[in-house]
């Protein structure tokens, strides 16, 4: 597996319709934009998207990201359509050197929800994920209630595995979690996700 902790200083990836690219300082006020737009939705499963998110919280989570210092992820990636337009973020997490697996997580801002773009993101993601990083599998949690985001796994070809119980935290509560497994040769199926692409 190569060190997941080596990270450039600029990284772009493409799916349709989408650019991928780590999170750099630049961008820190279209995140703060798309924290704010997404608190009813977003911020119901992530307890870092609430109203008291400030442009400083983005400008301080981009740094770690960046340094891959404690708290933050260093393979997060701002997607952005054609436009240059912060549709939201995805990135891998929780690396388990010995056994080559990593936790893939994403989430949308309000306006872009229900377009395939996370789903799109996730596979693009998931690729470089195995093929860059040498990873053997990658997981998604979900909160069994995110329905939203266990179809974008489903949709994206990762496999339905269990219920996990009390595995994440929402609001100081334990919940239950659904768990997805996505392994290289899931990327060779087709995906809902591809045929729907610029729907």
């Amino acid at each position: 597996m190569n060190d997941p902790t080596k990270l450039p200083a600029s990284l772009q990836l493409t799916a349709p319709g989408l650019q991928l690219c780590l999170w750099q300082p630049s961008h820190a006020d279209a995140l703060y934009e798309a924290a704010h737009e997404s608190i009813a939705t977003v911020g119901r499963w992530l307890p870092w998207c609430h109203a008291g998110y400030q442009r400083e919280d983005a400008v301080s989570w981009i740094e770690r990201c960046r340094s891959g210092s404690e708290g933050g992820e260093p393979w997060a990636f701002g997607v952005f359509d054609d436009h240059g337009m912060l549709l939201g973020g995805v990135g891998l997490n929780r690396f388990d050197h010995q056994h080559r697996s990593a936790n893939l997580g994403y989430w949308v801002r309000t306006q872009a929800q229900g377009r395939g773009m996370a789903a799109r993101a996730t596979r693009r993601l998931a690729a470089f994920g195995f093929d860059t990083l040498g990873l053997c599998r990658i997981e998604i949690v979900a909160a069994v209630e995110n329905l939203a985001s266990r179809r974008c796994a489903e949709k994206a070809g990762a496999r339905f595995e269990g219920i996990a119980r009390h595995r994440l935290m929402i609001d100081g509560e334990p919940v239950d979690a659904a768990v997805y497994g996505l392994l290289p040769t899931d990327l060779d199926q087709p995906a809902e996700a591809q045929s729907s692409a610029m729907s």
